[in-house]
């Protein structure tokens, strides 16, 4: 158990006797049988759960003894020091961080005046000190009896959160219920990982919606792990339980900088970078229409093969996520041929935009994989603003002044190919297989506009317009138009793809690139 420095004061002080009760107070939280309550959830405490965050014996507490000031309905009989939240700092894997967790077994963990502005506390000491800042949410939400002092020290959260984005990694973990407006902290936040079957997050509950729109969903269905993480993509991971939970953060945390000045910590890695990946020319067929498991490609490319997938259940037709390239953290960006041929929707557009954002923030060079055969097509996509969450994606790499390079494995079309982190949007180094089609769109449809009317006239059309496929095919579904022109850096064999992204990575891993003084640029969100 988390202890705070008190088991070694001498017995016989008044003083002393009576700071240890306090203390000893404000550790046991909301008591034994609400302890006991919360484990036959299958949750951990919230100090259970700090004591798997950080090293042992790094943690220290602050603000132990905080009190609520609320005197209405009774709340004056009914004080527990600390207030339904365990906040201060430790280390993981020697790294200090700043964290806070939420008590659900004091007043549901909810949130009022004192304990939002613990949490505050915590974020002004992390955005201080450049250093990480993890959250444990397990709570109620606003406390109602506090009425708008609760819901003013959310704000105060929130605007803390907002002043940290981009500074300080931050890091929610939903390992209870997460409703109302404390849902915008965690949606605020780089990462968040919900619990499998004990998390929930939603605006507003089944009984609510009921109420108001007639629609009847369960708890899990409306605001579950498995909803998050595949349907909204709030969620960047799912976990089983709070152990699996805090090992996700742990990991983000050993990979990541402390914060934007810095750069990613490099990893030790016996993998040669001048190996060659042989398996690939297996793994990709020859034939354009045929799909693949992207994720095959990038594992034989990294070092060891290691891969730490971001939101795999959301928007599944990209991939996101990071791995090593000789010892150097690349965050990875994937077209996947296997969900929707690879084609860049509203979601994945979205999807991989955020990431981006976040890798250029923090300083973490890009590796995108490319075989796009352009943008979804559809009056449901065209509706839902797939013009401006497209041009999210192209602002995002645009943005980005990090080491980037682009490999094209296969097809690269339309605006798709100028949106993946073309040379045009300031790719540092951008390459080809062979099996690499560069055009405005595939040769069936090129030939059936050029050549409408050629077609059409022919004694035999079907005859006719295979030949001309064929043809167009052999003069544009090629990399060497584009390699001539510059657009693509170097054709390469494909089992060179290693060798070729570290040499490239190691000669940028020190590039500056500077860019007109502005407040902000203006996103289309």
């Amino acid at each position: 158990m988390l202890t705070v420095g008190y088991e070694s004061m001498p017995p016989n002080d008044e003083k002393l006797s009576d700071l240890r009760a306090r203390k000893a107070r404000a550790e046991a939280g909301g008591g034994a049988a609400r302890v006991e309550a919360q484990h036959k959830r299958g949750k951990l405490t919230a100090r259970e759960r700090l004591e798997l965050l950080v090293d042992e014996g790094t943690f220290h507490e602050i603000d132990s003894l905080v009190e609520h000031r609320c005197r209405d309905f009774d709340m004056d009989k009914n004080i527990i020091p600390g207030d339904g939240v365990v906040t201060g700092h430790g280390k993981i894997g020697g790294k200090p961080i700043y964290c806070f967790a939420q008590d659900f077994t004091v007043y549901g963990g909810s949130l009022g005046e004192m304990h939002g502005l613990k949490i505050c506390k915590v974020l002004d000491m992390a955005l201080k000190t450049g250093v990480p800042v993890i959250g444990l949410n397990d709570s109620g939400g606003a406390r109602i009896q506090e009425g708008v002092a609760s819901l003013g020290s959310y704000a105060e959260i929130f605007f803390r959160n907002v002043r940290a984005s981009g500074v300080i990694p931050q890091i929610s973990l939903i390992m209870g219920p997460c409703a109302g407006g404390a849902v915008y902290s965690p949606a605020i936040t780089d990462f968040v990982v919900m619990v499998d079957k004990s998390s929930h997050m939603f605006i507003t509950g089944p009984e609510v919606i009921k109420t108001v729109t007639n629609e009847i969903v369960s708890f899990e269905d409306l605001g579950g792990a498995s909803t998050h993480s595949s349907k909204s993509g709030v969620s960047h991971f799912i976990a089983e339980n709070d152990e699996d939970a805090i090992n996700i953060a742990r990991e983000l945390i050993s990979i990541l900088p402390a914060n934007n000045l810095q750069k990613p910590p490099s990893k030790k890695s016996k993998d040669d970078p001048n190996r060659l990946c042989d398996d690939l020319i297996n793994i990709v067929p020859s034939d354009p229409s045929q799909p693949y498991d992207v994720k095959d490609v990038i594992s034989s490319i990294v070092d060891d093969g290691a891969f730490l997938e971001v939101q795999s259940e959301w928007a599944p037709n990209i991939v996101i996520g990071y791995s090593h390239l000789n010892g150097n953290l690349v965050g990875v960006i994937a077209n996947q041929p296997m969900f929707l041929a690879g084609c860049l929707d509203i979601d994945a557009s979205n999807k991989a935009a955020r990431f981006v954002r976040f890798c250029d923030a923090f300083n973490v060079p890009l590796l995108t994989l490319e075989d796009v055969p352009g943008f979804l097509p559809g009056a449901s996509q065209e509706w839902g603003g797939i013009i401006r969450h497209g041009a999210k994606l192209l602002f995002a790499f645009s943005e980005a002044t990090v080491p980037k390079l682009t490999v094209i494995l296969r097809k690269a079309y339309g605006g798709a190919y100028d949106v993946m982190c073309s040379k045009h949007i300031r790719g540092d180094y951008n390459i080809a297989w062979p099996s690499a089609e560069l055009a405005v769109m595939g040769a069936d449809g090129a030939v059936q506009i050029i050549h409408k009317k050629r077609i059409n006239s022919a004694r035999n059309s079907e005859e006719e317009r295979a030949r001309l496929v064929d043809d167009y095919r052999d003069t544009f579904a090629n990399p060497y138009r584009a390699a001539a022109l510059g657009y693509i850096d170097d054709v390469i064999n494909p089992n060179e793809t290693r060798k070729k992204l570290c040499l490239a990575l190691n000669m940028l891993m020190d590039k500056q690139e500077n860019r007109p003084e502005r407040k902000h640029g203006n996103i289309p969100l």
